[in-house]
């Protein structure tokens, strides 16, 4: 019998919870369930697990459901908060509104004893880096499919994730009731494309509409789901239309495990029948090592599947004690050299975190945590290994979504969160300096797509710095910098989407709204053949005049060298003081600033000056730099130029059926095809394209190859630009030259 005194008495629970008044029920169930969360859980009763999948496949949802059987949320809501309230880990209006999830969200809850840290993640391919951080620091995960989409896109991403930081899952196929589920489909689908050993754990009864409940291989029951949200689970033996099929599942099940499993096939070879523990067993150690993948089925929407789902977490994926994690010991002066850190849950080791994610609020930042040795508590002092800054621990305090509950103490294994810590997402932290122990960083993709972004209303602006100085911060995959070729604000992201939703967010957050649109290339102009100069500058207008006299050749440079200007003293004696001769190179630099055909700037030459002239009172800095800007104006009349446009390196990668496509949209891209690969069903194409051409083909891409494809590109080189790209160009700056003109005379 417990009792708990958190109110004036100290009160019986199990008699509470026979009152009827709702309040004392709700009081008795909060006080009863903070009070086990606070309690100090042994580390094999610890899982932190990641919730994963493609867009829209249910991982809100399911969220919600496990909060609500685990006794942490009181009612459940739709992600798309159609009764204004909206799924709990669907904490920002955004989330809400459009229906997806934006940023992952942590929480913590309780089942049977054990203690769950979730993490909530994004779907969506813009937002993959939330996904990145929340496996980097996590034990487990849950894989969730759509019984009718199967293995898409995002799948890929978030298994070839998985497969980086060695995260073990369990896969749940989930919307079991839509029209069109068909669970076996998936299942070839994870072993052909996913390449996973896998093999079903569970059986749905019925599909779509006639959806009843699921039946546990492992063991052999069937259970049904009761009570107005599924809250009661009723075991029941296996409808008869199904045993033959359940009975050829379970050996399937053996078959697979046997061949990843010493213990389980020795009894497969011996033709014993495993035991119901000896499965859950093969099943837990198969899993812990990533050699075998077991599939739940389920339907969250309809209450079917998440209790059984949850049984699996503490079943078989690892508490922390049984991941290994490696830091790398900076003291020793050997950069390779690691070592295992000791996830006891104890003060008899220093402790080490992990900075996972920043958030910064009204409050200042907020930094979570994942702790991987010793503990740390209130007032304690830890230190940046990266910055070798201290910090004190002036508020600890554990996340459910966007709410936060203090705490004097956490542990290895936590996931918690700090106030004030000044850092970047990635930094490891310890309580002894001496240590300097590091833990490896997150995987961050580099953007794929830019845009321009200007503000609508220049009283703004101090509102739109604040906000992109926070969003930059809290998101390492997109950028913010000045283009001064073009003079624009440029943005960098993920995709379209991911832009798009930054520029919502300045609006709703900060009250500044602002524009988004296609960014100039940065173009060149550059001579096609060498340029012979002699140019005179002279004036007098009353006193000290202007003279003087530059002469030598204006080059153009190899391929190679075409983004650079070179600027070369060839003279020989004292026709110019070596006084002036800087003010020859500022006038030359100052020309290359603004081309004659397009406006952009000048690249790829070489101003070699060879001789010239100077007078012995008119002559002066200004005057050579002067005589330096004819020279430049003689040449850009005189002289053959052309425009180069900048080439980027690009690698596209996608499935093997959408080979021909892709190659199609490459060659009317004006691409150059390198070399391509196929492994495994992927193919890669590495080719190089005119960055002009590549604006909006991540949405191309994502379109034609079912959201499959996916692509990265570099800097490579700057190559002369078609001649009707050229033509349109000179016609452009024509144009806006003579509006400028038109514009001044009026």
């Amino acid at each position: 019998m417990t009792i708990i005194s958190i109110f004036s008495r100290p009160f019986n629970l199990n008699r509470l919870s026979q009152l009827n008044t709702c309040i004392y029920k709700k009081n008795v169930r909060f006080w009863a369930s903070h009070a086990k969360f606070a309690e100090h859980k042994p580390i094999e009763k610890i899982r932190n697990i990641g919730i994963s999948a493609h867009i829209d496949s249910g991982k809100t949802t399911l969220t919600e459901r496990i909060l609500y059987y685990t006794g942490r949320i009181e009612e459940m809501h739709e992600v798309r908060g159609r009764d204004n309230v909206g799924a709990t880990m669907d904490s920002m209006e955004l989330e809400r509104q459009r229906g997806i999830t934006i940023q992952s969200a942590a929480t913590y809850t309780l089942w049977k004893d054990h203690n769950i840290n979730i993490i909530d993640t994004p779907g969506h391919v813009d937002f993959t880096v939330e996904v990145e951080r929340a496996l980097r620091v996590l034990d487990g995960a849950i894989l969730v499919l759509c019984a009718v989409g199967g293995v898409q896109s995002q799948t890929l991403t978030v298994n070839r994730q998985m497969h980086r930081y060695n995260v073990p899952c369990l896969a749940f196929i989930n919307k079991l009731d839509r029209m069109g589920a068909n669970p076996v489909r998936v299942l070839e689908q994870m072993r052909t494309k996913l390449r996973h050993n896998t093999a079903f754990i569970q059986l749905p009864i019925g599909l779509e509409s006639n959806c009843k409940g699921i039946i546990d291989l492992v063991s052999q029951k069937a259970l049904y789901f009761e009570g107005n949200f599924g809250e009661i689970v009723r075991e029941d033996d296996i409808p008869k239309d199904m045993k033959v099929e359940a009975d050829d599942r379970r050996a399937e099940l053996i078959e697979h495990l046997s061949n990843v499993d010493d213990n389980l096939g020795e009894l497969f070879l011996n033709e014993i029948k495993p035991t119901e523990k000896d499965l859950k067993d093969a099943i837990r150690r198969s899993c812990l090592k990533r050699k075998f993948t077991p599939i739940l089925v389920g339907t969250a929407l309809k209450n079917k599947g998440v209790q059984p789902l949850l049984d699996a977490v503490l079943d078989y994926l690892p508490n922390p004690g049984e991941v290994e994690n490696l830091a790398f010991d900076e003291s020793s002066g050997d950069e390779s050299k690691k070592i295992v850190l000791n996830p006891t849950r104890s003060n008899k080791y220093p402790f080490v975190g992990l900075a996972f994610k920043l958030e910064i609020g009204k409050f200042g930042q907020l930094t979570y945590f994942r702790c991987y040795q010793g503990m740390l508590k209130k007032t304690d002092i830890i230190y940046n290994s990266r910055t070798k800054k201290k910090v004190r621990v002036a508020k600890l305090v554990r996340l459910h979504s966007n709410q936060m509950e203090d705490v004097d103490t956490i542990y290895a294994g936590d996931i918690f969160a700090l106030f004030g810590v000044d850092c970047a997402s990635g930094d490891s932290f310890t309580i002894n300096p001496k240590l300097q122990l590091s833990l490896e960083s997150i995987h961050v993709a580099d953007p794929v797509v830019s845009m321009s972004i200007q503000v609508k209303n220049n009283k703004d602006r101090d509102k739109f710095s604040k906000g992109i100085a926070r969003f930059t911060k809290e998101d390492p995959t997109f950028h913010f910098y000045y283009d001064a070729d073009s003079k624009e604000n440029i943005v960098s992201g993920m995709g379209e989407l991911h832009l798009e939703i930054y520029s919502q967010r300045l609006e709703r957050e900060y009250n500044c709204q602002v524009l988004l649109g296609k960014p100039k290339v940065a173009f060149r102009e550059t001579l096609k053949t060498p340029f012979n100069f002699d140019y005179l500058h002279k004036k007098q207008s009353g006193g000290q005049g202007q003279y003087g006299r530059v002469i030598g050749i204006l080059e153009p440079l190899p391929p190679e060298h075409n983004t650079e200007l070179i600027f070369s003293d060839e003279t020989v004696g004292m026709n110019i003081s070596k006084q002036y001769i800087p003010g020859v190179e500022k006038g030359f630099r100052i020309m290359c600033q603004k081309g004659y055909l397009s406006g952009h700037k000048l690249a790829g030459l070489k101003f070699r000056l060879l001789d010239g002239m100077q007078h012995c009172v008119d002559s002066s800095d200004y005057a050579f730099n002067l005589a330096a800007q004819g020279a430049m104006r003689d040449a850009f009349t005189q002289g053959l130029w052309y425009i180069l446009e900048p080439i980027m390196l690009v690698e596209i990668v996608a499935p093997e059926e959408f080979q021909g496509t892709i190659i199609g949209q490459v060659n009317k891209k004006r691409g150059i095809i390198i070399n391509t690969d196929v492994n495994e069903g992927w193919f890669t194409i590495n080719a190089e394209i005119p960055l002009n051409d590549m604006f909006g083909y991540i949405k191309e891409l994502r379109s034609s190859t079912e959201g499959k494809g996916e692509f990265s590109m570099e800097y490579s080189r700057y190559s002369p630009c078609s001649s009707d790209l050229q033509q349109q160009l000179i016609t452009e700056h024509q144009q806006s030259l003579e509006l400028e003109r038109h514009q001044k005379q009026n």
